[in-house]
């Protein structure tokens, strides 16, 4: 019986995506999400795997919806489970996999979001005098790397015109260009970051001299968000502006795909439409 108890069973999962090198906050996320998941299931008096059918899964689903969570949020809860149960099915301990009958939430994809110039001008400008977050800011809006990426980068993978980024996830390493501008900022910060004396390796430090984690980032960010009144922004939308802006200025859909660490091709094709509408407001404004 101790084979098929759901705590158990998540550890051993858990385990397993550690051995496929997935990316710690990738593993946390599904850890999360399946624990969610077992709370709602043991709530039904069922704790044996093998007790689970499609319709405990549709209850589950249907309860987050009632709670306010997004059908995206769902989607990506019910894509947790469905590995979930994938693995088990892979290692024999279910027949069947209850998951694979369950259909999605259907939801619309908001499209990306862009800054403007005024905005990604004004958050520049407004943390200039901090230079961890200034340097944090320009590597993420002149390269476009992820958060993730960001927070894990060491004193090392500064190069003299390069960034080396680091595998994340399913993501392999890759070189990103960077440009004078990020550069200038990097620098400033190392020459600040070096009064203080600490020996970490991480690029990005806390005060106290520890690696710097991605809520860390996010709250300083989203602050300044907040104080030169950027609304309705996330940390990601830097990167959507990165890709906009290196599309709109002629680089090819294959360049942007290796520079951000795209694995689809349709996953940067989806900033075309940006590029139009963005180029259509420059006309009218008689900017091209």
């Amino acid at each position: 019986m101790e084979n098929y108890l759901l705590p158990n069973l998540v550890e051993k999962f858990v385990d397993h995506l550690k051995t496929q090198g997935r990316s710690r906050f990738t593993i946390v996320a599904y850890k999360k999400d399946l624990q969610q998941f077992i709370g709602f299931i043991t709530s039904k008096q069922k704790t044996d795997v093998r007790e689970i059918v499609k319709e405990d899964i549709d209850a589950f689903l249907n309860k987050l919806l009632q709670e306010n969570y997004t059908k995206k949020s769902a989607s990506r809860k019910l894509n947790s489970i469905r590995t979930f149960f994938r693995y088990l099915k892979k290692e024999e301990i279910i027949n069947q996999n209850p998951s694979l009958d369950v259909a999605h939430p259907k939801y619309t994809l908001v499209p990306p979001r862009i800054l403007s110039e005024i905005e990604y001008r004004a958050l520049r400008d407004a943390t200039k005098e901090d230079p961890r977050t200034y340097a944090m800011v320009e590597i993420m809006l002149q390269t476009g790397i992820k958060i993730g990426e960001l927070v894990g980068l060491r004193l090392e993978d500064i190069k003299d015109n390069s960034l080396y980024i680091r595998p994340y996830g399913k993501n392999p390493s890759r070189e990103v260009p960077l440009n004078k501008a990020a550069k200038k900022a990097v620098n400033q910060y190392l020459k600040a970051r070096n009064k203080s004396n600490f020996s970490s390796d991480y690029l990005f430090i806390t005060r106290t001299g520890k690696p710097i984690l991605v809520r860390n980032v996010r709250q300083i960010i989203v602050r300044y968000f907040n104080e030169v009144g950027i609304n309705k922004a996330t940390i990601n939308d830097l990167r959507n502006t990165f890709i906009t802006h290196q599309l709109i200025n002629g680089a090819s859909l294959e360049y942007i795909a290796r520079i951000v660490g795209h694995r689809r091709l349709s996953s940067t094709e989806r900033y075309l439409r940006l590029v139009k509408e963005v180029k259509q407001k420059r006309e009218k404004l008689g900017e091209l």
